[in-house]
């Protein structure tokens, strides 16, 4: 039997009872779209994750008091002892800097955040967050000024009362005609002047709100006046240092170099504990990937549960099927049908019955993923729909007809002749 006879066979047996072949293919449809819905959430996670850590800048490093590990890097041993963690300082980033002690680095951007600043212009006012910062930060961090300049270091030294806004902060506070470069705003109550408009980068996370309400002074400026840094070994407390490498490549040996140099001035032995923490893009990254993995996976997991019960209900629909067309099976065999037409014709009625119904349900959970980011709540309010996705979908859908479709064939070739003639 050809197989476009038993496609045709298949269709025709199928539309001859069309509620029944509708409820069969239900499981099957919901099963299918909840797989492309819900793994479209965890693509979206890993795009946003993707996208956040690329923000950060290129081949960038950034050194922190405390630890703070990304799947159990930098663990150094049981035994070892904990320290209280000494804060990092404007001198740990000068030395850093010295290729002297670490290489390959092409610039370090040391950054202090004060707490608790206000922002004033005429009667608005915001809550900011302040970043400290030196004029190396802009290419650290990838930053793109739109207006007016960046930080220079004559003002890091004069301590300066000068700022940068976020391309946010400049709609809230000034009308479309107005240019901000030069005009003053408060902060704490003290006026400073704006010397720059500086693109957003977003502060929100995984797709949510990103109104980036941030502001940049001079890393002085911000120890001094803004906050109250205080003085560890002789030197300004700040509160974490950016690093930029050459390359991808030599990030593992900066790593390496910075934490040999941060644990010799923080005198650490042998048995001690690192007090700091030295992470690197690609860590954040591996982090990312492997947390949105997971979350794929777990997601694809609870959909295929759908597709199971999808695929119970095709093997239970075709034992009926097999039951009720006992009679034809018996005339198809006296006529001289082997056992595998039989097969090949229940197989194909149960295969096309999942296909089709795998094609409906991928149209569903495209429909769905769209409106996913309408109805969730901003941490996953992107979805990506992947055709890796849609072909392993498909390819499942047509496995679970043909996986479940197999005993109710057997079944069907099994049958003698004589026995199926007589069935009534």
């Amino acid at each position: 039997m050809l197989i476009w006879e038993s496609i045709n066979i298949a269709l025709k047996a199928l539309m001859s009872n069309k509620m029944r072949t509708i409820l069969t293919m239900l499981g099957i449809i919901i099963g299918v779209g909840a797989v492309i819905a819900l793994v479209s959430i965890g693509n979206g996670v890993r795009a946003e994750f993707n996208q956040q850590f690329s923000d950060l800048g290129s081949n960038v490093m950034w050194v922190m008091s405390g630890s703070a590990r990304f799947g159990g890097k930098g663990v150094r041993s049981d035994k070892a002892s904990q320290r209280a963690a000494q804060p990092l300082t404007l001198e740990d980033a000068a030395l850093i800097g010295t290729p002297w002690y670490v290489s390959n680095l092409t610039a370090v951007a040391p950054e202090y955040r004060p707490n608790g600043v206000t922002l004033v212009r005429d009667q608005g006012e915001q809550n900011v967050q302040a970043y400290g910062i030196t004029p190396e930060y802009e290419t650290v961090r990838n930053y793109t000024v739109m207006a007016g300049q960046f930080i220079t270091e004559d003002q890091v030294n004069k301590r300066a009362r000068v700022l940068l806004l976020s391309e946010f902060l400049v709609s809230e506070l000034f009308y479309d005609y107005e240019y901000p470069i030069g005009e003053q705003v408060r902060l704490n109550g003290t006026p400073y002047q704006i010397v720059g408009v500086f693109e957003d980068k977003g502060q929100g996370s995984f797709g949510g709100e990103r109104e980036d309400t941030s502001i940049m002074v001079p890393i002085t400026t911000a120890q001094t006046r803004l906050g109250r840094a205080g003085v560890h070994q002789g030197s300004p407390i700040i509160g974490m240092i950016y690093l930029q490498a050459t390359s991808l490549e030599v990030m593992e040996d900066v790593t390496e170099q910075v934490t040999a140099l941060m644990r010799e001035r923080h005198e650490l032995g042998t048995e001690d504990i690192d007090d700091f923490s030295v992470i690197s893009q690609s860590d954040l990254l591996e982090f990312g990937n492997s947390f949105a993995n997971g979350l794929t996976a777990f997601l694809g997991a609870i959909a295929g549960i759908s597709l199971l019960v999808g695929g119970i209900g095709i093997m239970n629909i075709m034992l009926v099927s097999v039951t009720e067309r006992t009679r034809e099976i018996g005339i198809r065999k006296a006529v001289g049908a082997k056992r595998r037409d039989i097969l090949l014709q229940f197989l194909v009625e149960s295969i096309v019955l999942s296909l089709i119904g795998g094609f409906i349900g991928i149209s569903l959970g495209y429909g769905v993923s769209a409106l996913l980011p309408l109805v969730l709540p901003g941490n996953f309010a992107q979805t990506i729909v992947t055709w890796e996705s849609v072909v392993v979908a498909t390819m499942f859908s047509m496995a679970i007809g043909l996986f479940f479709g197999v005993y109710p064939a057997m079944r069907a070739a099994g049958l003698k002749p004589i026995d199926a003639l007589r069935y009534e």
